[in-house]
């Protein structure tokens, strides 16, 4: 007995010890494990000024300076001037864009960068470019895959060609100066400048990045039998090899020897049945006259009996094309004021073509103004109210586009206060309501009014 009860002790004792020599292992491990993690987080989180580096390796140590971004002036949401943009250049002219760009390395300027971004961030797809084309210069013939395009001819003459479904009629007007031109999207038409001045024309589209093929650059990318077979020229595939493509792009060309490619030239007029698919005579549009100035329009008409035979023709045309603009000249009188107002159902763009003035906008953030010259764009968000001020003693001349083909839903500062109950103003503003009835009710709209 005495033989197996030293056994079993022995035995209890050899479990015990396995048990505290395991123990005793887990301890140390964890200890070890914690004195490691607790070395690596001292040595990644050392400050970079606590770091000794050896004098041999000075030479690779780099210094990380944190990206700043600048501060730019809330105005430039809103501002964009335009003639300090990027100029793309041609043998025959220059185009100049106010857009947003994917790459932000296209813009020139922080204030540039702004102002797309504030396209972008409105959703509003809105680009608008000029395009001057020196006298003969032709902007070739071209399409745009994604967007129509909305002209507003500033200054000079041109031969318009448009070449749409089929090709078997090519539409050909003149236009000049204050009139509007239309293309729907993926039409072929091209601009020549038929007159002695330089040809100055601002564009507006709903995409931020249109997508255009000119016709030389799709000819010389077909290859040469192709085109052969399409063309069926004389001489077959050795005719379309005689063609070269030039090394500058002829976007808005000018041959200098011009004079010995084209021995005569007609500038056609096509009947105005074809032609006001793609023309309007805004000049020559009603005037909507104000105490403080007129504004004229180019956009589809509801009612089409207080339109024209041909401006029906361009209303009803435009309204068959999806996210077609309306283009509208604002004419401001010396000291005039286009007064506080918004849009319900649409973004604004426009372009100052002479004149100064200064422009307000109030938004959800803040309340913003500045000054306006020849050549700023202005952007004003759906919604935003905003108001635009002559100051100079000659006229302020706006082009505007509106993101919409469809009538403008617009509320005036003083059509909605005088709508609004009297005792409802009287709560709001801390005012005996018999004082709000100092606010007159005009017959005479003063949506542009004077002092």
């Amino acid at each position: 007995m005495n033989t197996i009860s030293r056994i079993e002790k022995k035995g209890q004792w050899s479990l015990v010890s396995i048990f505290l020599v395991c123990f005793l292992a887990c301890i140390l491990t964890t200890a070890v494990a914690a004195l490691i993690l607790s070395v690596v987080y001292v040595n990644n989180s050392q400050p970079l000024s606590d770091i000794h580096f050896r004098p041999e390796a000075w030479p690779l140590q780099t210094t990380v300076i944190p990206i700043m971004q600048k501060a730019v002036d809330p105005k430039f949401q809103f501002l964009n001037h335009l003639p300090k943009s990027k100029v793309f250049e041609f043998p025959g002219g220059v185009i100049q864009w106010a857009r947003y760009r994917n790459n932000v390395c296209d813009y020139l300027s922080d204030e540039e960068e702004a102002f797309g971004t504030s396209l972008k961030s409105q959703r509003s797809q809105m680009t608008l470019g000029t395009l001057r084309i020196k006298s003969n210069g032709l902007r070739a013939p071209h399409w745009h895959f994604n967007a129509n395009e909305h002209g507003y001819l500033v200054q000079g003459t041109a031969w318009i060609g448009v070449v749409d479904d089929g090709g078997k009629v090519a539409t050909t007007y003149n236009v000049t100066a204050g009139q509007v031109i239309f293309f729907p999207k993926n039409t072929l038409h091209w601009i020549k400048n038929v007159g002695n001045e330089d040809f100055f024309l601002l564009f507006f589209s709903m995409q931020e990045e249109l997508q255009t093929l000119d016709v030389d650059d799709v000819v010389f990318s077909t290859p040469e039998d192709i085109a052969s077979r399409s063309l069926k020229p004389e001489g077959g595939v050795n005719f379309i090899r005689t063609f070269h493509k030039q090394k500058e792009d002829q976007g808005i060309s000018l041959p200098p020897n011009l004079a010995e490619l084209v021995m005569s030239a007609s500038y056609v007029q096509s009947p105005d049945s074809l032609v006001w698919k793609y023309f309007f005579d805004l000049k020559g549009s009603k005037e909507y006259h104000f105490p403080g100035g007129i504004i004229q329009w180019a956009q589809y008409g509801k009612n089409g009996s207080k339109l024209s035979n041909n401006e029906k023709i361009f209303s009803e045309f435009l309204n068959q094309h999806e996210n077609a603009l309306t283009l509208s000249t604002l004419r401001i009188f010396n000291n005039g004021l286009r007064q506080p107002h918004f849009h319900f159902n649409t973004n604004e763009m426009g372009y100052v073509i002479s004149g100064c003035g200064k422009v307000g906008i109030i938004n959800t953030q803040d309340t913003i103004d500045f000054n306006i010259h020849i050549g700023d764009v202005i952007f004003f968000p759906i919604g935003t109210q905003h108001y635009i001020k002559s100051t100079l003693d000659e006229d302020l001349l706006f082009i505007l586009a509106f993101s919409t083909e469809d009538q403008l839903q617009t509320l005036d500062m003083d059509d909605y206060l005088q709508a609004t109950a009297e005792h409802i103003l009287a709560q709001l503003f801390f005012k005996r309501q018999s004082e709000f009835k100092k606010i007159p009710k005009l017959q005479e709209d003063q949506a542009i009014n004077l002092p």
